[in-house]
């Protein structure tokens, strides 16, 4: 039937709709991997800085510094994490306007 084709002037939106900034699955996959194990690693640090200080039967103090340092680390590598993120979004974003542009040109 005739109804099932495509008309001839039928205009691909997908050439107009706006780019997404959201990165892929697996970029914010591996930012949150990122972040937990900058928890990990700053509390390890934490709690090593801290038992050489204290006795190992002050367990309260070596607990808190590796605690601390889990929370110093973890939003430092989440700001860092946020600036690759928004970096990689706007290249994608360039690169589809190019790729955009040189369609038009044809």
């Amino acid at each position: 039937m005739e109804s099932d084709s495509i008309p001839q002037d039928f205009v691909n939106l997908d050439e107009f709709a706006a780019p997404t900034a959201l990165p892929s699955v697996r970029a914010r996959i591996l930012a949150f991997l990122a972040i937990i194990i900058a928890s990990f690693c700053g509390g390890l640090l934490g709690f090593s800085l801290t038992s050489l200080q204290f006795n190992p039967e002050n367990g309260i103090w070596l607990l808190f510094g590796g605690i601390i340092g889990s929370l110093v680390a973890a939003p430092g590598v989440a700001v860092v994490v946020v600036l690759v993120l928004r970096a990689m979004a706007e290249w994608s974003d360039q690169a589809s306007a190019r790729t955009r542009s040189s369609r038009r040109k044809k």
